[in-house]
Parts: structure tokens; sequence; C-alpha cells
């Protein structure tokens, strides 16, 4: 799902949430929990409800 995983090499256009944040401003803006993706890997990732 991950375009490094996959061997392709695509710019990073959003910041991902790892877990996700419903709402709660403390995941909301934990560093630890930001991923950067690429909108299509994003796209996938959120349709999947991950």
């Amino acid at each position: 799902m991950n375009c490094a995983k996959d061997d392709r090499y695509i710019a990073s256009t959003i910041v991902d949430h790892i877990t996700p944040h419903r709402g709660d401003e403390t995941l909301f803006w934990a560093r630890w929990n930001w991923q950067a993706l690429c909108k299509r890997c994003h796209d996938r990732k959120t349709a999947q409800g991950e």
C-alpha cells in the first residue's frame, strides 16, 4: 500500500495519521503518528478504513 514498499518513488503530498485521530486533537498533532504518503496511497488507505 505504500510506494516505497512497492519500489515506486512518488512525491509525498499528504501527512497521514498512522492511527486515525477521530477528532482527538492530541492524537492529531502527535508527530509520532504522522507519515508522509502520496495521494494515491493515502486514498487507498482511507478507503480500506485503516
